[in-house]
Formats: C-alpha cells, sequence, structure tokens
C-alpha cells in the first residue's frame, strides 16, 4: 500500500479515483483481508484472543477507505451490479473484522461476537464468489492452491442442460431446515460425481458453512451439500427428526445429479460431528461409506458394538483439537478406543495447535482420503 493510501486510511478522507483504480484497489484489499480472517478464525482459541486482535486491528481501516472509494467512484451503467456485490463483500468484511476485534456497535459481545464474525466473514465470501468470472483473482481466490489448472475447465461451464454452481433450497439465513448445494461447474451427467454432506455446529447456519468446503469442492470436483439443522442445532436428543430430514435432503440431490454412491462423505463440527456419528452409524440403510467428525464426541445412542443389520460399516476419520476447551482431546482419544474395540475402523488424527474450530487445513485432505478409500 502507498504512503498516501496509508494517510487516508488513518485519516478517514477517501480518494478521488477513478471506478478502475478503486476497483484495482479494493480486490487485493478484500481478498488478503478474508485470508486473514480465515487464519485468525482458524486460530481462534480463548488465550490467542487478543493477539489475533493485534494482527486482524491494522486491516480494517485499510479496506473501509478503499470501500468508500468504490463507493464515491463512478460505476458504468453496466457494471452497477458488479459494483455493488463487491462493495457488499467488502461491507460483510468489515462487519467481521469489527466483531472479532469487539468493536461492532450493532452486534453480539464475547463468544456469540465470534461466531457472528465468523457468518459475516462466510457472507462477504457468499457476495464475492458470483464475481469470479470478472475478476480472475477472485476465481483463483475460490480453489485450493495447486489446483489453478482446473480454473479454465471450470470457467467452460457444464456440459448438458444440468443445473450447476450453488443453490439455496429455503435456507436463507432466516430460516432453518433448508440447504445448500455446490455442484461443480464443469458437472456432466456422463459419470457419477462424489458427495460430501457437512454439518454445523451448534448455532451455525449451512448457508455459512459450505465455505470451509468451496476451494476444495471446486478444486477436486465434489458436490457439496450444506443442511441447516432445523433448531438451533441438531436433533441430538430426538435423531429421528433432523435424521428424516437430511436422508430427504440426500435423496434428492441424488435423484436429480449423478453421485457416486461409494464416495459419499458425512462430516461436520462439533455438535456436527456428533450427529454425523449418530446418523452415520444409525441401524438403518444408509448411503454414507465415510465420516469425518471434527470437534465431537460420541453420543451415548451410538452403538459401538454388537451384530449390524447393514453390511456396510463406514469409515471414520475422527478429527480433534490437543487445544479443543469445550470438549477435551481425552473425551475423543477415549471415544476413538471404544469405536476401533468394537470393530469400527477408525484414524484419529490429532491437531496440535487446533482449539474448538474447523481445521481449513483438513478439508482437501479429507476429500482425498474419502475418494481413495475403500469402505
Amino acid at each position: 500500500m502507498a504512503k498516501d493510501d496509508d494517510q487516508d486510511a488513518a485519516s478517514g478522507a477517501t480518494p478521488e479515483v477513478s471506478f478502475a483504480e478503486a476497483v484495482g484497489h479494493l480486490g487485493p484489499t478484500l481478498l488478503s483481508g478474508l485470508q486473514v480472517m480465515e487464519g485468525a478464525l482458524r486460530q481462534m482459541h480463548p488465550p490467542r484472543i487478543e493477539a489475533l486482535r493485534e494482527s486482524l486491528r491494522p486491516v480494517l481501516p485499510r479496506l473501509e477507505a478503499r470501500r468508500l472509494a468504490l463507493e464515491s467512484a463512478s460505476a458504468p451503467p453496466d457494471l452497477e451490479n458488479f459494483a455493488a456485490s463487491l462493495g457488499r463483500s467488502a461491507e460483510h468484511a468489515e462487519r467481521a473484522f469489527r466483531l472479532f476485534l469487539g468493536e461492532s456497535e450493532d452486534g453480539p459481545q464475547g463468544p456469540l461476537a465470534m461466531l457472528e464474525a465468523m457468518r459475516a466473514h462466510a457472507r462477504a465470501q457468499a457476495a464475492l464468489f458470483p464475481l469470479r468470472a470478472t475478476l480472475p483473482p477472485v476465481d483463483a481466490a475460490f480453489i485450493e492452491p495447486g489446483f489453478e489448472a482446473r480454473l479454465p475447465v471450470l470457467a467452460q461451464g457444464a456440459r448438458g442442460k444440468t443445473p450447476v454452481g450453488l443453490f439455496n433450497a429455503r435456507n436463507d439465513a432466516s430460516e432453518r431446515g433448508g440447504f445448500t448445494l455446490y455442484v461443480p461447474e464443469d458437472y456432466s451427467d456422463d459419470r457419477v460425481w462424489p458427495m460430501v454432506v457437512t454439518l454445523h455446529g451448534g448455532m451455525g447456519h449451512g448457508d455459512d458453512f459450505i465455505w470451509s468446503w468451496i476451494r476444495s469442492a471446486r478444486a477436486r470436483g465434489w458436490l457439496v451439500l450444506s443442511p441447516t439443522s432445523q433448531e438451533s442445532t441438531w436433533s441430538l436428543y430426538h435423531p429421528a427428526r433432523d435424521g428424516r430430514a437430511l436422508d430427504a435432503m440426500v435423496d434428492y440431490v441424488c435423484g436429480r445429479w449423478q453421485v457416486d454412491p461409494k464416495r459419499m462423505l458425512l462430516t461436520g463440527l462439533s455438535d456436527g460431528a456428533t450427529f454425523s456419528l449418530l446418523h452415520g452409524l444409525s441401524e438403518r440403510p444408509r448411503p454414507f461409506s465415510f465420516l469425518a467428525p471434527v470437534a465431537g464426541v460420541l453420543h451415548p445412542q451410538v452403538m459401538a458394538g454388537g451384530s449390524r443389520s447393514n453390511p456396510v460399516t463406514p469409515s471414520i476419520r475422527w478429527i480433534h483439537g490437543a487445544l479443543d476447551w469445550m470438549f477435551p482431546v481425552e473425551v475423543a482419544r477415549e471415544a476413538v478406543r471404544i469405536l476401533q474395540e468394537a470393530g469400527q475402523s477408525v484414524i484419529f488424527e490429532e491437531i496440535a495447535d487446533l482449539s474448538h474450530t474447523w481445521p481449513r487445513e483438513c478439508t482437501g485432505p479429507l476429500l482425498e482420503w474419502a475418494a481413495a478409500g475403500q469402505a
């Protein structure tokens, strides 16, 4: 950033720039800001919060100054919608920073502010994602590093009339019980495609949680089904309630897109992890060959031993943080031991610096594990 830009950000002044210059300034600042926030959310652990805030604090005034510069620039008529989406993404990102920093005047405080910061970060990505065809750096930001060769393939679009991209089925921020679905842009009906079903944590929402998976799914050609629980969290005490809804969602997707029944992964975070085990190991016809609970616990109703009516036993990869303050890692180790003694195939991955949050670096490897594994 140039010295004059630093002075403008510090003073709150909005420099006069052309529309192209405003986009050229805001785009990289927004993308880097989202990346920085993602890193802070990954490292979020109560003793680290103040240090993380200090690292984030310089980003907010630069982001705000460059968004205001875009608003003051005159967008060509055919780019007004583009400018509105870019500005809306920046506004959500600014809100995420203010919430994380404890500086929001219209949001919750304490732990709830961190949860709301995650939501604002997700919504910033949702507003930015449709601009990937216009801004190549945005397109590159929504795919894992090392998979950039897929971008031209994705840009060609689907082969056929089957809908692709992002879909929201009664799953806006104010709604519960619906789902958000991603279908790779290069989808075709002439082969089967793997699918991951990913369950948010308590107080979460599927339309937010899907953004933990978009880059990996675009890189590797996976469908992502991200449901939202009917209440504030999954029906752990009445599992059939959310279980029936989840089954109906899976049936809907499998009935309209070519999904590979041998490469279906059910995963989740926290309460979503617990429900993924409860649902995935239940005594019912189940489609999932792979389960990947992250930062969860073993529900008492999970029948770890005895005979099963289903011939297919899912492979399990359990991921847990050594710093988890909600569900201590010792509880996870014991749960893994119980499952293994009952004959389940369980891989346990303990991450030394992970607290009770989503490990973004595991998303791609989980898909690779399910794609290559033998259930």
